[in-house]
């Protein structure tokens, strides 16, 4: 009875030595001057009952019975590398950033290759980065360390550059000189101490770090081409088995393409955030007797959420928040112009939010008549007798309020602002009224309130409610319990109560990744 041929598993090529843990123990190791005949009917690592069997004449009692269960054993092995390589790259797979995908690469392979540490850098060859170090088991002092050896000295560097490792030649395993960079896919130093051709500066550093070995693999796929490095350390002097390099190079051949998507990604929302960032104001304006402070973060996929904060003729202030439909590059886009051309309107008739409002939705019906927006604009002279403001009255209006500051604003479709100050915490009474471009002509009245000195004015954007995940009744009443109990000595503070208010309406961040929506928070605080 013969025993069996091995069948091909998915992703483990049978020709390949059978993991340590299952060597087929029937059969003996052939004496030194024994022929081997590979072109055996049997298939390659099985045990073979041919006296010129690969691995040498298998010993006549031997029974079949013992031949299939060893054979049955090798199976089990290449079935458990499998299930083992199948569950790395689930875990991997679902990463969702790349940092969390580089630290769950650098585990994985530690793990297939037997080592303790590692480090993978991250220098996209297409030159657009991200360029990034992330370590396992490495503080930032220890890459550092390791980043002082000469370039052309490190392992990862070398095959980053596509240069020979040093002293190699056509024999070298581990790369093949005349070859050139196509050929290094790997590079092992599996003694640094004992290894004189080494740098001494790589052989001191690693005695400081206490390593004793490494092994580096490169990144490499799709378009972007190479895209970094990865780099196991070992205690002891050490190299991966044939075996563990084979795992190793079936588990980064998936890894480096989860990591190229990530990658794009990654250079899609920074350029996304760059774009959007540049679209709003780099700073807000100093207007006296008025303090401002603003937190914004957007969604993942770039959302129309803004703001601004502009300075008016003779002293006075202008406000604004909104949010566009949509979201990604084209809703950005229309947040700029949209931003852009109610600055304009400001800037000519400001004291009349409902103009500046009716101007803006004709031009978004005009323009974009498949787009809809919410806006809410705000506009504040100077109190009276403050400079750049209106002469002071020879009468005081009355016994607490003399010098009252008249702020007007205009809502379309957007939520309310809240006032915030020693004596009251409330939502300012704003008309319903339709986002722009939603009806035929928008109009809606005014609102007219008097902030006193030391209260806040919150405008925000419902993103700030919707990342609550709460219904929005229940979000506005959380929003005004976390405004109403901003620490008293915090209240003269803008940016103090923003913190406040976002700690206790977002206990998750405010950059929370697993969520798409934008917010904004923007708060004016008048001194006088």
């Amino acid at each position: 009875m013969n025993a069996p041929h091995v069948p091909k598993v998915a992703g483990i090529e049978p020709s390949l030595p059978a993991p340590a843990h299952t060597a087929d123990p029937l059969a003996p190791e052939a004496p030194a001057d024994t022929p081997t005949d590979t072109s055996s009917d049997a298939a390659p690592g099985t045990a073979s009952t041919s006296p010129d069997a690969a691995h040498g004449v298998v010993p006549p009692d031997v029974s079949p019975v013992d031949q299939l269960v060893a054979v049955q054993d090798r199976l089990a092995g290449w079935i458990s590398d499998l299930s083992t390589l199948h569950d790395l790259t689930e875990h991997l797979a679902r990463t969702r950033t790349l940092e969390d995908a580089l630290h769950e690469m650098l585990r994985a392979g530690a793990y297939l290759v037997g080592a303790q540490r590692g480090l993978v850098v991250l220098e996209p060859a297409d030159g657009q980065g991200p360029d990034t170090t992330i370590g396992l088991g490495l503080r930032r002092s220890d890459i550092g360390h390791i980043e002082t050896i000469p370039r052309s000295a490190l392992s990862y560097a070398r095959i980053l550059d596509g240069l020979p490792e040093p002293g190699a030649d056509d024999t070298h395993g581990n790369a093949d000189a005349a070859a050139g960079a196509d050929a290094r896919t790997e590079i092992a130093e599996p003694d640094i101490p004992g290894e004189k051709r080494l740098d001494p500066r790589l052989r001191e550093v690693a005695a400081r770090l206490g390593y004793a070995a490494s092994y580096a693999v490169p990144l490499t796929a799709g378009p972007i081409g190479g895209i970094g490095a990865a780099v196991w350390l070992y205690d002891e002097p050490a190299e991966p088995t044939e075996r563990q390099r084979h795992l190793i190079g079936l588990y980064r051949a998936h890894g480096a393409e989860h990591l190229a998507l990530l990658v794009e990604l990654h250079r899609s929302r920074e350029a996304a955030a760059t774009l959007r960032e540049e679209l709003l104001p780099s700073r807000l304006p100093r207007i006296p007797g008025v303090r401002l402070a603003v937190a914004h973060s957007a969604g993942p996929r770039g959302g129309g959420d803004w703001y601004d904060a502009l300075p008016l003729p003779d002293g006075a202030l202008g406000l604004a928040v909104g949010s566009v439909t949509g979201s990604g590059p084209s809703a950005v886009a229309a947040m700029g112009r949209l931003r852009a051309s109610l600055r304009a309107y400001a800037v000519m008739e400001g004291e009349d939010p409902v103009a500046v409002l009716s101007d803006l939705e004709l031009l978004l019906r005009l323009t974009e008549p498949a787009r809809s927006a919410t806006a809410l604009f705000a506009f504040t002279e100077p109190p009276p007798g403050a400079p750049g403001g209106l002469p002071a009255p020879s009468m005081p209006a009355g016994p607490d309020d003399p010098f009252p500051r008249k702020l007007v604003l205009a809502g379309a479709g957007h939520c309310p602002p809240l006032i915030l100050g020693d004596l009251r915490t409330e939502f300012v009474e704003t008309s319903l009224s339709a986002p722009l471009g939603m009806l035929a002509c928008w109009e809606a009245p005014s609102v007219e309130v008097s902030p006193a000195p030391g209260e806040t004015l919150l405008l925000y954007s419902d993103g700030l409610l919707h990342r609550t995940g709460e219904p929005m009744d229940r979000a506005f009443a959380r929003l005004h319990s976390a405004a109403a109990g901003v620490p008293k000595a915090a209240r003269h503070d803008p940016e103090a109560i923003i913190d406040h208010i976002l700690r206790t309406v977002l206990p998750q961040g405010l950059d929370d990744p697993t969520s798409e929506e934008d917010v904004v928070l923007l708060a004016a605080h008048f001194d006088e």
